[in-house]
């Protein structure tokens, strides 16, 4: 028995903390986690208090599922289109990516973490408005470019900065509805299959005849085959104004969706060839899936929270410091405009108000007869960030002809392959063409890259006429045909600047 009562009581003191690290710890507020660290120096170990508390986090949470893209890998996409202008890059890559970032953070902390807008300086054909394409393809979310010049002050007859907002929505809501048909892409079509199997052997054929017109529909072999299908039946569209500017529903939109929402749309039968009637079918089958309203609150919240505008030309609508308050409607009263939207404000769109806060815009110009510190100051303190592209020098000429993915050398090559001409333009034709680019830009206009297609379009005006009937020939272009062609356009530079 005693021996028992020593095993028990052994077992206990195993299983049982200490009495003072069980008082600590049934004392302390269960929102607080508290780790013992040891060191080597100090003879007592000292608690090191983490707060769990979901407002104060410090430690960033790990999500295994979406990483997001990282700034290494957006410069390095652009790296692939776009030669130099490595801080144009950065820039851009740490604002994608602090997207993402805001997006982990604890939500009370999130409402206060604004976007900083950017502003991109440089001369024209460096690449600014090319980052922007780029930028467009890459950017997993809202995106829209704009040039400043399209829109007037509120007041006079054109557009307002406020369709900028509303024509983001629209790409949101495009990119809402892409993503969920993505998602029921497979219910979807198997759906449309059977539609089309329906036309065909009809919904009450043998099951072996249903199959073997399966198989010829997955192959091909039916493409051109003429169906009978229900669509809606299409309503004319009356010339009409919206006096709001993109802001209200059309009226026919709006009897299509009353009549869509009391289940009471009228149908009518169209004969189309089969291939033309999977889009249709495939559209009107996503509908019954779709919730538009599920989509309308995802394209808000993406547009809201992650939508990124691209301003091109901003330089356009600035006045020099001596002609400040012109009565140009495309001018200051822009500027004035778009204070609200860059600072945060409230737009109202057919799909409910907008808010901008969290809008990431980016602004670009190049600057030529106006400086940036000749826009509003308002403006200006809501573009904090300012990137400075560099001109292009001889050797990045000559980089752009050579290394990115479409240069301007392989697409040259790839429309004289469809006339089977084999076009060989050599190393030495290019540096010399990145040499005359450089010369022509200092001597007459500087338009950056944008003289390599006037270069190259010269000197392929003769090759291009002729080669339908060049078809099975290789055609070297050298250094010394590079200077014939063009090398009219570099004497005349100095006497071009006085023609009228």
């Amino acid at each position: 028995m005693a021996t028992l009562l020593r095993t028990t009581r052994r077992a206990a003191q195993r299983l049982t903390p200490s009495c003072g690290l069980s008082a600590a710890l049934t004392s302390r507020p269960p929102a607080t986690a508290y780790v013992r660290c040891c060191s080597s120096q100090s003879a007592a170990a000292q608690p090191v208090q983490i707060e769990m508390d979901g407002e104060s986090a410090t430690e960033p949470p790990v999500k295994d599922e979406d990483q997001g893209i990282r700034p290494r890998q957006i410069v390095e996409h652009l790296d692939r289109y776009i030669v130099g202008q490595a801080e144009a890059k950065r820039a851009v890559a740490v604002a994608l990516r602090n997207r993402w970032r805001r997006q982990q953070v604890p939500a009370g902390l999130r409402e206060e973490i604004m976007p900083k807008n950017i502003l991109m300086i440089g001369p024209t054909g460096v690449g600014k408005t090319e980052v922007a394409r780029r930028l467009a393809k890459l950017a997993n979310a809202p995106f829209i470019k704009v040039e400043a010049t399209k829109f007037t002050e509120v007041g006079f007859v054109g557009k307002d900065v406020d369709q900028i907002i509303r024509d983001l929505v629209e790409v949101g809501m495009n990119t809402a509805k892409a993503k969920a048909m993505e998602k029921i892409k497979d219910k979807v079509a198997a759906k449309v299959e059977e539609r089309i199997l329906d036309c065909l052997v009809g919904a009450s054929n043998i099951a072996h005849n249903r199959e073997a017109f399966r198989k010829l529909l997955r192959a091909g072999h039916l493409d051109d085959r003429l169906i009978e299908v229900e669509v809606p039946e299409k309503k004319a569209n009356p010339p009409q104004l919206d006096p709001s500017g993109g802001n209200a529903f059309p009226m026919n939109e709006i009897i299509l969706r009353f009549d869509k929402m009391h289940g009471r749309q009228k149908m009518e039968k169209r004969e189309m060839p089969l291939k033309d009637a999977v889009p249709v079918l495939t559209e009107l089958e996503s509908e019954k899936l779709i919730s538009e309203e599920e989509i309308k609150r995802q394209a808000i919240w993406s547009v809201e929270q992650e939508g990124i505008v691209f301003i091109d030309e901003i330089d356009k609508i600035c006045s020099r410091g001596e002609y400040r308050g012109s009565a140009d409607a495309s001018s200051e009263g822009v500027q004035r405009d778009l204070l609200p939207l860059l600072e945060g404000s409230q737009v109202s769109t057919k799909h409910g108000n907008i808010n901008t806060d969290h809008i990431l815009f980016i602004a670009s110009g190049a600057f030529h007869y106006c400086k940036p510190s000749d826009l509003l100051a308002e403006l200006q303190g809501r573009l904090p960030i300012r990137v400075e592209l560099k001109a292009l020098t001889e050797k990045d000429m000559y980089t752009i002809l050579t290394e990115p993915e479409n240069n301007l050398v392989k697409q040259q090559s790839a429309l004289m392959f469809t006339e089977g001409v084999h076009l060989e333009i050599t190393d030495a034709a290019k540096q010399r063409m990145a040499q005359l680019a450089t010369h022509i830009n200092r001597d007459v206009d500087n338009i950056g890259a944008r003289r390599l297609h006037t270069i190259i379009e010269r000197l392929m005006e003769d090759l291009s006429f002729t080669a339908c009937d060049r078809a099975g020939e290789r055609i070297v272009l050298d250094a010394e045909q590079v200077q014939q062609a063009v090398g009219e356009l570099a004497k005349k530079s100095d006497l071009s600047r006085f023609i009228l």
